[in-house]
């Protein structure tokens, strides 16, 4: 077998696990939001805008997920395991107490939350309870970002994908219960389903907390809670908050462009939402594929070997521009089946399909995004992915979806072709960027990083 041969089934051995788990989280939404289509369209819209708010702040947590995931790659990739679980200790604290401050601040400013984001006046009796719920318990899932990007670094990308499997199963288990009042309990509503979610979610975090023990045998103390290493912190939120940032750019100009959706009316809100549910199983092809060559160009860049790192990521990209476009073809064909599931509304159906084969367009260069940025943050290169999302995003996305959209009247249509221009727009740009081979020189710091570590370790193992 050739090291080529090696390499791409290495890619395929990770990223597989970490697809079946990406689509399992996504089912979690797409069940609720299937489930509460026997309530309403209108709770649809409600769950779906609430979901939004969850989504913005799960993004801020993964500054520290993502930048640990890179940093312990580093380590092991340089054959120091005691400096990854050092990182991982670390992350694991600090993102547990930031879970807990957003989730105070979700609970205790749902309202306000949802008036900014323009949700009608008639949906908040079933936005507010749901965001409520499962904002005040985000802390959890704060938890279970930093420990599965502890496993994934460490190559178990398919213990995170159980665990997230039997959360799914619970979650729908929980639905039908609380949805429909079975076995003697009464109908809840949209309240049931965030109950249900809260047991799901719970449940998934403690079954972490084992394989991370079973696994790195790593055990954090009450005072690996208090007594946080800085100097390990900086490392991680020098690549997690760039990152992160790029995130967060995304969704608070999705955000923007949700509130332009939502000047459209209630039936525009729960096409997007229907629409987004279906077309994410593509996405997760791009964002498994892009992880699973993070982890990989992480853990060559801890070892030194630049040049095998860049052949990587182009037989990556390759890889992942033809299962998507297989995939949302096959999406798009089957478009009209696949929203039924959801709704008969047949306006609903006929413009969630025009959207869906639109992506035919808009996910191919989503690919580029997603598979590149990821390579490009694994080097350490972080900044440059940042810079061009604040101005394609908020320059071409969110300008060119409310002239669109709104001022020529093109509705969801426009919101659409302004989101596949950005897409393309930054795809473009960041295969530049690593065909010119800028990010080396980061590459070259991050192990200069790593080696200093060592170094220091074995200076203080000599003097003992």
């Amino acid at each position: 077998m050739t090291q080529t041969t090696q390499a791409q089934k290495g890619l395929i051995a990770i990223a597989w696990p970490i697809f079946i788990e990406q689509t399992l989280r996504m089912l979690i939404g797409t069940v609720d939001t299937f489930m509460v289509s026997h309530v309403s369209d209108g709770a649809v819209a409600a769950v779906g805008v609430s979901n939004q708010v969850i989504v913005f702040f799960l993004i801020a947590f993964n500054f520290i997920g993502i930048g640990t995931s890179v940093v312990i790659t580093h380590h092991l990739g340089a054959r120091d395991r005691a400096g990854a679980d050092r990182i991982a200790t670390n992350a694991i604290a600090v993102n547990t107490w930031l879970g807990a401050a957003f989730s105070a601040a979700v609970f205790f400013l749902a309202l306000p939350m949802l008036r900014l984001l323009q949700l009608p006046g008639g949906l908040m009796e079933y936005a507010l309870p749901f965001l409520k719920l499962m904002g005040g318990t985000l802390f959890m899932e704060s938890m279970n970002i930093s420990i599965a990007a502890t496993l994934r670094a460490h190559h178990h990308t398919r213990d995170a994908m159980l665990v997230t499997l039997g959360q799914n199963i619970l979650n729908v288990a929980g639905n039908a219960i609380t949805l429909f009042g079975l076995f003697g309990c009464p109908p809840m509503g949209v309240l049931g389903v965030a109950l249900s979610g809260i047991f799901s979610r719970s449940v998934a975090c403690f079954a972490l907390w084992i394989l991370l023990d079973h696994h790195t045998h790593l055990r954090l103390r009450a005072a690996d809670f208090v007594s946080i290493q800085w100097g390990k912190v900086r490392r991680i939120l020098h690549i997690g908050l760039p990152a992160a940032g790029e995130q967060m750019c995304y969704w608070s100009a999705f955000i923007v462009v949700t509130t332009f959706i939502a000047r459209m009316g209630t039936q525009s809100l729960a096409i997007q939402s229907y629409t987004l549910q279906i077309q994410r199983f593509a996405m997760f092809f791009s964002f498994a594929i892009g992880l699973g060559t993070e982890i990989l160009i992480g853990h060559l860049v801890g070892a030194g070997r630049f040049e095998e790192a860049y052949r990587r990521l182009l037989r990556s990209v390759r890889t992942g521009l033809i299962l998507v476009t297989l995939v949302i073809i096959l999406v798009a064909l089957l478009a009209p089946r696949l929203l039924a599931i959801f709704t008969k509304d047949a306006a609903i159906i006929a413009t969630g399909t025009i959207l869906l084969r639109l992506s035919i367009i808009l996910e191919p260069g989503r690919v580029f995004n997603v598979i590149v940025i990821s390579s490009l943050r694994a080097t350490g290169d972080v900044g440059f992915p940042i810079q061009m999302a604040v101005l394609s995003m908020w320059l071409v996305w969110v300008p060119l979806a409310w002239f669109l959209g709104l001022k020529l009247g093109m509705g969801l249509v426009g919101v659409w072709i302004a989101m596949m221009t950005d897409e393309w727009t930054r795809g473009l740009l960041m295969y530049w960027r690593w065909k010119k081979r800028r990010w080396m020189k980061y590459a070259a710091r991050s192990r200069e990083r790593v080696a200093a570590g060592l170094a220091a370790g074995s200076d203080a193992a000599a003097s003992l």
